[in-house]
């Protein structure tokens, strides 16, 4: 088989599978452009940790402003092509290219949103940094929780994605904490509620499932699971997996499953449990 005769089969394939994202009238949104926006938007929370380079004090707003308006201006173009084409999957061939121009002052009102909430983000985060300095022994200091800790990177990425999914959104929350989940083994759906405070030492193999709920002060370790009882498709809208409450700490590879399990206030489980059950405040769940 020659060159062309293969091109020829893959454009063909193109064409009966489909899977393709080209720059015509649907457009999908571009990972790359997502992933750089979400690097700019670390840079943004923790300026000079997140990439090499040298700010002086002097040059901080210049820095900031410079910043600012790529990610606006990225974000916006990024959030316009995943408002039309869910709005494509909805209406089909009825959907026309003009309504594009319609996604596009809601696009940008998000991600001015977005960049006006930077510092909200920044407290809770800056608290989140704290939970690690103070529930991690190895932990010296803050900048090197900021730098080299994983888990909170996997929690910024989560911060960053939930804003957008709580403010309807699609696809770029999810493009957001995967390529985090890829880098940090840590996967957390942006539709999770996760409270003030939040501290994942270690981290890998932790999953936090999307109706998952934590209160403040809680502490994770490596291979926790706040998952579901069941994966059906038609459980898709209800509330899937647990509510943790404040001040809780779950140990290594604890597995928690189902929307209605609540883990009590204060609470410890052990490591290596299987809980599908709530627990009243206070408890110790220890394996049998």
């Amino acid at each position: 088989m020659g060159i062309d005769e293969t091109i020829n089969k893959i454009l063909r394939s193109y064409e009966e599978i489909g899977d393709i994202n080209t720059n015509g009238a649907f457009p999908f949104p571009n990972k790359e452009n997502v992933v750089e926006i979400l690097h700019d938007l670390q840079s943004l929370i923790f300026p000079g940790f997140k990439k090499a380079e040298v700010i002086a004090a002097e040059n901080l707003r210049y820095f900031t402003g410079q910043r600012v308006h790529k990610i606006v201006l990225m974000l916006r173009d990024e959030i316009q092509k995943a408002l039309f084409y869910e709005l494509k999957s909805m209406k089909g061939e009825n959907c026309k290219q003009q309504e594009n121009l319609r996604c596009l002052p809601f696009a940008e009102k998000a991600a001015l949103a977005l960049v006006e909430e930077i510092p909200e983000l920044r407290r809770k985060i800056h608290l989140d940094v704290l939970a690690a300095v103070n529930g991690d022994p190895a932990a010296h200091n803050a900048e090197e929780v900021i730098v080299s800790y994983p888990g909170l990177e996997a929690i910024m990425t989560y911060r960053i994605a939930h804003f957008l999914f709580k403010n309807g959104i699609p696809v770029i929350p999810r493009i957001m904490t995967e390529y985090s989940h890829s880098r940090t083994g840590i996967d957390i759906h942006p539709g999770a509620k996760i409270g003030e405070s939040f501290f994942i030492d270690h981290g890998t193999g932790v999953v936090i499932g999307e109706t998952s709920i934590i209160g403040n002060n809680v502490k994770i370790y490596q291979g926790v699971t706040l998952g579901a009882l069941s994966v059906k498709k038609s459980l898709k809208n209800q509330k899937r997996h647990p509510t943790i409450e404040d001040d809780v700490t779950i140990y290594a590879n604890a597995t928690i499953l189902g929307g209605e399990t609540v883990i009590g206030r204060g609470s410890t489980v052990g490591g290596n449990t299987w809980v599908t059950k709530s627990v009243a405040e206070n408890s110790m769940i220890v394996q049998n």
